[in-house]
């Protein structure tokens, strides 16, 4: 309604002054720019806000989720619990608001971003969303047990969770494209120091085998019997629940850098899923999918036996699985790169706040496996490669940087490349200007005229060229999707065996004895929920690519 007024005002001020008067074209150019610097002012102010917010947010739960996982701090559980559910009941409130708020106000939201959401990502969001739910719900079983020794905020706190949950997927699918000025930090933050308390749980349960998020005394006992079962199940769901909670930060961060921002109503192409054509790297990602399982399987079985040289067999098969792994996704990564280079496709020149924060992630996700493997290398040439163990370990680290490199200049320029688009068969172009033939002479020549496409070059060679341009496009479409899809069954089978428990950085004691457990457990704990998010981070783009190819 301003901006309408605003343009009314100018109409009137054109039409009183007469065209001779030289301040008359430059008065409403004067006030529309005012009304712009005003508008940029109010966002500016808007993020401001919102950036204090979640820092102090983000800040306050780091120290208690800080304090609650060290025994010698008297923070407990229960203080972060109720921190939790006080700013998941905020947010779920605000949400509920928002969306009532647009569904009763018509064209509450005039501009869209059609990049941000897609349904893939979504999607992704509701399967995570489901487990997590699960893993609430076996919480709340494995919790009831202790409330005649405990604090009810253990049981109140899943309930809450459940709800955000519920509320938060439906927020994100229906909204994820929209463009407003809205609260969306507090969500963000949210979402962030749920992941933080994640992450500390699940590491401490990893390294130190203890729950410190069910309850440790020992003299409060279950009151039934299926306590200890439903607490193994929650652990093994928790890193669903951390892949839930970076998704939505992901997408709430989206949301946010598009908050004030005009949005082109074209959007963008949509790109249908299709693996029509494509089997090798389906079929040989699948295969290393099942043999990755298999071994992790057997390293986990073994490495809960007593028998030393069992385990160290056991850690030396998964090395061993693990280089085979990392080394073929960078040979096939080469491959993929290679085909860059004969392919001119433009790169994207339009800003995008989602292919943005796509990068940013692969990037600083990908810094935490850096630093474990170079602690790693380190460790292994200062004390010396005297057994195989050691030299898997650190051929193992090597290998992963190498990788991780390759792989991220292969997504980062995958994402920057406009995709395919179909070659159209060429047309004959009939000129107009050309009299439209009445005898047989004329016949004969304008037959000779439209036939005609070039003196120097035949049609048969015309169209010989066509087919093999079509031919070569067809091709490096069909390598790049073969790589795509086994570089992405490989960050599945990478992402599978961290999250699920596989810990060869403890179960190998050099890098320990080297560094000692004080400075080692820390690296790991912090370094390795960014390469697990890394994987599944790269499966994401990959996927991206994949579409875009």
């Amino acid at each position: 309604m301003a901006q309408d007024k605003e343009t009314e005002v100018v109409h009137q001020s054109n039409n009183i002054n007469s065209p001779g008067q030289e301040g008359s074209k430059d008065e409403p150019e004067l006030k529309i720019s005012s009304a712009e610097v005003g508008k940029e002012k109010s966002q500016s102010w808007g993020w401001m806000g919102s950036g204090i917010i979640c820092v102090n947010i983000l800040i306050l739960g780091s120290v208690l989720v800080t304090g609650s996982t060290n025994e010698d701090i008297n923070i407990k559980a229960p203080h972060l619990q109720i921190f939790l559910i006080i700013i998941l009941l905020l947010t779920s409130m605000w949400m509920i608001y928002y969306s009532i708020y647009t569904a009763r106000i018509k064209n509450a939201v005039n501009y869209k971003d059609a990049h941000a959401g897609p349904t893939w990502l979504r999607g992704g969001l509701v399967l995570f969303a489901i487990l997590s739910i699960i893993m609430d719900i076996f919480k709340i079983a494995s919790y009831v047990g202790y409330l005649h020794c405990g604090s009810a905020v253990k049981v109140a706190f899943p309930v809450v969770q459940i709800v955000f949950i519920f509320v938060q997927t439906y927020f994100l699918w229906v909204h994820s494209k929209d463009c407003v000025h809205c609260g969306l930090m507090l969500t963000l933050s949210t979402n962030l120091v749920l992941w933080m308390t994640a992450v500390a749980e699940e590491s401490v349960h990893q390294t130190l085998y203890i729950s410190r998020a069910s309850y440790g005394d020992h003299e409060c006992k279950c009151s039934h019997s299926s306590c200890s079962i439903f607490k193994v199940a929650y652990y093994y769901l928790y890193p669903f629940n951390i892949e839930y909670s970076l998704f939505a930060s992901a997408m709430a961060y989206i949301m946010w850098k598009n908050v004030g921002r005009l949005v082109g109503e074209h959007g963008h192409a949509k790109i249908k899923f299709r693996l029509k054509g494509i089997y090798i790297g389906p079929t040989f990602g699948i295969l290393l999918v099942i043999a990755g399982l298999a071994t992790f399987i057997a390293y986990e079985m073994e490495m809960k036996n007593e028998d030393a040289k069992n385990k160290e067999e056991a850690l030396m098969m998964h090395f061993v699985m693990n280089i085979v792994i990392v080394s073929l996704m960078s040979i096939v990564t080469v491959i993929g790169m290679m085909i860059y280079r004969v392919d001119y496709r433009e790169h994207v020149s339009e800003k995008s706040p989602t292919r943005n924060l796509d990068v940013g992630l692969l990037v600083g996700a990908s810094l935490g496996q850096f630093v474990i493997s170079y602690f790693s290398i380190i460790a292994m040439i200062s004390t010396g490669v005297k057994d195989p163990l050691n030299g898997l370990d650190l051929s193992f680290a090597i290998i992963m940087v190498i990788q991780l490199g390759l792989q991220n200049f292969f997504i980062i320029e995958g994402l920057h490349r406009v995709p395919f688009h179909e070659v159209k068969e060429p047309s004959v172009i009939v000129n107009p200007y050309v009299v439209e033939p009445g005898n047989d002479m004329n016949n004969h020549e304008g037959s000779n005229t439209n036939t005609e496409t070039s003196p120097d070059m035949p049609e048969d060679n015309l169209q010989d060229d066509k087919i093999q341009y079509k031919y070569k496009l067809l091709w490096k479409r069909q390598v790049l999707k073969e790589v795509c899809m086994f570089l992405l069954m490989g960050n599945i089978i990478l992402w599978i065996m961290p999250a699920f428990g596989a810990r060869p950085q403890f179960d190998h004691t050099t890098e320990t004895e080297f560094y000692k457990f004080n400075i080692w457990a820390p690296v790991v704990n912090v370094g390795l929920p960014f390469g697990i998010f890394y994987r599944m981070h790269s499966v994401a783009n990959l996927f991206e690519v994949f579409l875009i190819s």
